[in-house]
C-alpha cells in the first residue's frame, strides 16, 4: 500500500450501512455553527443587559467574541451579564446551549478516535469466524453471475468474500450484504487476508486470462486443496490454467459462442441450457452423493434425472456401461424441478481429485 505499512487488515470491508465520515464531521460543524449564530443573537438582542470592562456599548462583534469564548468555556470575564434577566438567559438558554456545543464537539472527536478501534474490532471478529467461505476473485460480470448462482444455490452471503481491485466495486459488494476486500487477488498477502487457508473453493473471474493465471498458481501455493473454479477467455489457455492447479475451468468465448451457434437451429435447447444453468427457478442442476436406498440401482432406476457419475475420480456419462450399479461412494450430477417450499442447501463440495 503505497505511503503506508500494510497490516493483515488492510483494504478489508465488513458489509454495513454507515455515514460517511466527512459528511458527520460537516454535519456536526453545521450543528456547532447553528447554536453559535443562535447564542450570538441572544447576547446581541439582550445587548443592554452586559457589561463589558473597558466601558461601551456591546457590538456584534463583542456579542459573537463573549458567545464564542463562552461556549468554548473559556470565559475571560471581560464581559458579563448583568442585569438579572441577562442572568437568567444565560442560566436557561445560553448554558444548555453551551452543553450541547461541547457534546457536538466532543462527540465529534470521540466519533474519529473510536470508528477506526470499532472496525477493527468487526475485522477482527470477522476473521476470527471465517471458514468454510467461498472466495469470489473478481467482481465483475462473472463474479457477480456466480455470487448470484451461489445465493440461489444456499450458500449464505456471509459465506461469500469478494476480492478486486477496484474500490467501487468492493462498495457495491457491500451494498449487498458481502464482505471485500481491495487489492489484487494475485497477491499472497491480499489472498492471506481473505483466510484462504480455509476457504471452502475459490473461484476465480478475472477479466484477464494472464491475471486469471497468476491468481490460480497464488491460490494453489497457498491452499493445495482447495477447489478452484477459473473462468477464462480463449480456449487455448485453458490447458495453462490447468496446469496452474485449476480443478474446473470454464471457457466463456467458447460456451457462448456454442450456445449462439445452437439458437438458430435448436433455440429450445438454448432454452433449457439457460435454464439448468440458473439456479432457483426452473429446472436445476445438483451435485450429492448417493443415497443408501439408491446403492446398487441403475442412473435410469433413480426418481432424480442422472447427467453423470463421478467415481474414484473418473466421471461417467450416464449411460456409460462402466457404471453398472451405484456404489455408496458414487457423487451424482442430476437434473431436479426447482421446489420454491423447499430451502436450498450448498451442494456437497468433493475433493479436488474428483473434480479433476
Amino acid at each position: 500500500m503505497p505511503g503506508g505499512t500494510e497490516t493483515e487488515h488492510t483494504g478489508v470491508r465488513i458489509a454495513h450501512v454507515e455515514q460517511s465520515p466527512v459528511r458527520q464531521v460537516w454535519r456536526r460543524v453545521l450543528i456547532a455553527a447553528v447554536v453559535l449564530v443562535v447564542v450570538v443573537l441572544i447576547v446581541y438582542i439582550d445587548r443592554d443587559g452586559y457589561e463589558d470592562s473597558k466601558g461601551g456599548p456591546i457590538s456584534l462583534l463583542d456579542a459573537t467574541y463573549y458567545a464564542t469564548v463562552t461556549l468554548s468555556t473559556t470565559g475571560y470575564g471581560d464581559i458579563t451579564p448583568v442585569t438579572a434577566e441577562a442572568r437568567l438567559v444565560n442560566i436557561l438558554l445560553i448554558t444548555p446551549l453551551r452543553i450541547m456545543f461541547l457534546i457536538v464537539l466532543i462527540g465529534t472527536t470521540l466519533e474519529a478516535l473510536t470508528a477506526r478501534s470499532r472496525e477493527e474490532f468487526r475485522i477482527r471478529r470477522w476473521r476470527s469466524r471465517v471458514r468454510q467461505h467461498v472466495i469470489v476473485c473478481g467482481y465483475g460480470t462473472k463474479g457477480r453471475s456466480a455470487i448470484r448462482s451461489l445465493i440461489a444455490n444456499g450458500t449464505p452471503p456471509d459465506r461469500i468474500v469478494v476480492v478486486d481491485p477496484e474500490p467501487r466495486a468492493i462498495d457495491e459488494a457491500n451494498s449487498v450484504g458481502l464482505t471485500g476486500i481491495v487489492g489484487d487477488a494475485g497477491r499472497t498477502e491480499v489472498l492471506r487476508r481473505a483466510s484462504v487457508e480455509r476457504a471452502r473453493a475459490v473461484i476465480v473471474a478475472a477479466n484477464r486470462d494472464d491475471a486469471a493465471v497468476l491468481i490460480t498458481l497464488t491460490v494453489r501455493q497457498l491452499n493445495p486443496s482447495v477447489p478452484i473454479t477459473t473462468s477464462v477467455r480463449e480456449e487455448e489457455n485453458a490447458n495453462l490454467l490447468r496446469q496452474s492447479g485449476a480443478d474446473t475451468v470454464i471457457t466463456t468465448s467458447a460456451t457462448s459462442g456454442r450456445l449462439l451457434g445452437l439458437s438458430t437451429d435448436a433455440p429450445r435447447v438454448v432454452a433449457v441450457v439457460e435454464d439448468l444453468v440458473t439456479g432457483g427457478q426452473g429446472l436445476d442442476l445438483h451435485q450429492r452423493t448417493v443415497t443408501s436406498s439408491e446403492t446398487g440401482l441403475g442412473p435410469r432406476d433413480l426418481r432424480d434425472i442422472v447427467l453423470s457419475v463421478t467415481r474414484g475420480g473418473r466421471t461417467l456419462r450416464f449411460d456409460d456401461p462402466l457404471i453398472g450399479t451405484l456404489q455408496p461412494e458414487d457423487v451424482l450430477v442430476v437434473v431436479k424441478a426447482h421446489d420454491p417450499g423447499r430451502p436450498n442447501r450448498p451442494p456437497t463440495q468433493p475433493s479436488a481429485q474428483s473434480q479433476a
